[in-house]
């Protein structure tokens, strides 16, 4: 089962970024998963699946915007052990 999330944006703002409207909407969606991460509310591995890549091409992606991967706990490795 998969929800969808709809959100209205002004095409300005993907041309600002220099960016096509489907870039622009993948950007967006890791962008959200990288800081649900970040808040410590999904696992890297959680966030992995979703945007079908592996974990640690995930923990690559981090560097990106900044977040560090050292900022898990015990629950969060147990849970990227078992989502892996």
């Amino acid at each position: 089962m998969h929800g969808q999330i709809t959100i209205s944006y002004p095409e300005m703002l993907a041309f600002s970024l220099k960016m096509r409207n489907q870039e622009f909407e993948r950007e967006m969606k890791v962008i959200s998963l990288v800081k649900l991460y970040e808040l410590g509310k999904i696992s890297s591995g959680i966030a992995a699946k979703i945007l079908n890549i592996s974990r640690l091409d995930f923990l690559s992606v981090l560097s990106t915007y900044h977040t560090s991967y050292f900022s898990t706990t015990e629950r969060d490795l147990e849970s990227d052990f078992y989502n892996a």
